[in-house]
Parts: structure tokens; sequence; C-alpha cells
């Protein structure tokens, strides 16, 4: 029988995460937490520290056993904004270590800014990435979502769609000097388009430089040329020394995979993440308005965590340990609706009492682990997958 998309335990994280890998039978590939900020709001649950080293003592040894219950592939991302951004970075650092740190991404939640108090109108969080081990995760950094077709605009013989781009290597700091093995001439027809490593009728030799005619390297070696020969292309172009010909790459919007079926692009991540992308806190609070009610003052939109979620394979063991509202596995849910994948998602959150007069106190949801199991519950109902809780 599968395993439900959804799962809950209610406890203080730091009791339940060493039980983690026992409760799902394996390490968890991805992590994401939404922790306190410390920034003296009375939330439904309690959102206050005296001081940033409290805070720090709460986080370090979550962080901790978070990192015990993390594959040696896996990655986890903190939100956090400017209360403790500059203390959490360091606290990261120390426990997963500077060299594995991928990113700090700037999240645009409030598109707007916030407009009360005084100062400027802060309109952003941040992200925090790290991975378990830099050299072995398998995290992939890209997206299918910023990919323009119209940056494709040429048409091959089959009907894909492609673009050119110079087989030199047009950064400076790569040159014959720092890449030996990568200066060599090619042969090319300009006629034909062909291009090869070794000599053939019709075609001409050609070395890579750079606009200024000073040596350049190509991006590809040898074996590689030899490898995609229908990759290349050779073509008559104005430099500013008059026409040369040169050799382009074949850029595809839907590269070849195995088999010949055409694979999916994708597009690097920029470390700005804007609203209208990843949605924002107005669009957060309304879906969980949607399956709940107003009951969480602060909820993350599921477009921010299905973001995330895009990164790692579509088999991925997700863990929040910090669950608020349900939104990790609300985004885990919709995301498997959406592209068929199997993801599961261990939610943990505590059984602090909701604040008096609170809406969700007022719901009836009297700890934040009811608003946590309310959400979840109401997903498997509309979105499917299951849900399941768990004890420990």
């Amino acid at each position: 029988m599968a395993q439900p998309w959804n799962q809950l335990v209610v406890g203080d994280n730091l009791d339940v995460l060493p039980h983690v890998p026992a409760l799902l039978g394996r390490p968890v590939d991805l992590v994401y937490i939404d922790p306190p900020y410390n920034t003296g709001n009375d939330f439904a649950y309690r959102d206050r520290f005296p001081d940033h080293q409290a805070w720090v003592a709460m986080m370090r040894p979550r962080l901790a056993a978070a990192r015990e219950v993390l594959s040696g592939t896996g990655a986890i991302f903190v939100s956090i904004d400017d209360n403790e951004a500059a203390y959490l970075r360091l606290l990261m650092d120390e426990v997963y270590g500077e060299v594995n740190f991928l990113a700090q991404v700037v999240v645009n939640l409030n598109p707007k800014g916030r407009q009360l108090g005084k100062g400027f109108a802060t309109s952003h969080e941040y992200l925090l990435v790290y991975a378990r081990d830099a050299r072995r995760t398998v995290l992939n950094a890209s997206t299918t979502e910023t990919v323009d077709p119209a940056d494709f605009p040429l048409e091959n013989a089959d009907g894909r769609r492609f673009r050119h781009l110079p087989l030199r290597n047009t950064n400076k700091k790569f040159n014959p000097v720092t890449a030996r093995t990568l200066h060599f001439t090619v042969w090319g027809d300009p006629e034909s388009g062909r291009v090869a490593t070794t000599p053939f009728d019709g075609a001409v030799e050609i070395g890579p430089v750079f606009g200024d005619g000073s040596p350049a390297v190509w991006r590809w070696s040898r074996p590689l040329i030899d490898q995609r020969p229908d990759d290349l292309v050779c073509r008559r172009v104005k430099g500013r020394a008059g026409e040369r010909v040169d050799v382009y790459q074949k850029d595809w919007l839907h590269p070849l995979a195995a088999g010949d079926v055409p694979g999916v692009r994708r597009k690097k991540l920029r470390t700005i993440w804007l609203a209208e992308e990843v949605g924002s806190t107005d669009t957060a609070v309304a879906e969980l308005k949607d399956v709940v009610g107003h009951v969480f003052e602060s909820p993350k939109p599921t477009g921010l965590v299905r973001r995330i979620l895009g990164t790692m394979p579509d088999d991925a063991v997700v863990l929040d340990f910090f669950a608020g509202s349900g939104t990790t596995g609300h985004a885990v849910a919709l995301q498997n609706a959406a592209d068929g994948g199997t993801r599961r998602c261990l939610s943990i959150n505590s059984a602090e009492a909701t604040r008096e007069g609170s809406n969700a106190r007022d719901a009836g949801l009297l700890t934040v682990a009811d608003i946590t199991r309310a959400r979840l519950r109401a997903v498997a109902e509309t979105v499917g997958g299951g849900f399941e809780e768990l004890s420990v």
C-alpha cells in the first residue's frame, strides 16, 4: 500500500527529530522550515525571545538535529527576515559548514511593502539554502517556469526550436593559458554548416578567437564535438575585421533525451523570487482561508514551497518541523497532483495553545497543531494523497 503524501507528528520538534528516520524508514531529502522570526508579534504561537542569543540557543540544537536526519544528497531551506537573518547565516555556517552554503534568496512576499511603522516599506524576506554535502547534493537550482520560448527563434527541420550560442567561450578568464586543452582548431563548411575535428572536403580551419582577434578557447572538448556534431553549425558572421567563419552551438528549447524523446528545458533560478512567481503573504492567507479559514497570521504561499520542491527529485521525502499552518504539506500534495510525483511530507508541530481571542481559538482550534491537522486533512480530501497522524 502506498504511503500517504502527508503525515503529522504532534510534539516538541527537538524531541521528535531524532525519531524521524525510524518513522519514515529512511533519511529525508529536503527540509523546509519557517521558524519563529523573533518579531515580537502576538501570533497564535510564541514568536518572541528576549534577545538574539536566546533565539540562537533555541534554533541551534534543532538545526543540528535536522542535519542528522538529512540524507547526504539532501538540502535544507530556511525562511527568515531581517530580525535574525545575520545570526541565522552564522548559525547555519556553524552547523552545516560554510562550504555547503548554496544561496541566500530574496523572496518578495509583500510587493506593496509594509506601510505600518517608521522607516522603509519592507517587501522581502530571505531563504537560506544549504546542502548536507555540496559535493553530493542532488539539488538542481533550475526551473522550467522561467523558460521563454521566444528566446529560441530558430526552427530545425524536425520542428524543434533553438538559438545559436557561440561555441567559443566568451569569458576571458578561460583562455589558452588557463584552459590549454580547449584551445585547438576545428574544420567547418559554412555552406553545409557541417563541423568536425578533422579535415573534410570544402571545410576551412577555424580557431577560437575573441572579438578583438586575440586567442580564445572552445566550450566543448574534442570528444564532445565528435559526439554531438548535429548540435553544431558553421556560419559566416561579420566581425570587427570583416566577415569570418565561426562555429555555433544549436541550443535547443527541448533538447533530445534518451530515445530521441524531447526533454524539458530548465533555466537557472535567480536569487530574487518575485511575488508574481511564487505568491505573496496575501495569496497565502487566501489559500489558507479557502481550506480552513483565516486562522494563521503569516502563512507562506504554496507557490514558494512548490518552487523549492522543484529543485529536488519528484520522489523526495520532505520534512517541515516548524509546520505552522501546514503550507509545506499542502504544497507537496499540489505538486504531486500536478506532475505525478510521489513526494512524501512529514510535518511536526507542537501542541502549544493558540492565543485567547485569536481567529484560530475562535474557530475551535485550541493548539497550533490543530491548525496543521485541520489543513492537512482538508488537503487530503480535496487534493488527494491521504493523511496519517503518527506518534513517537
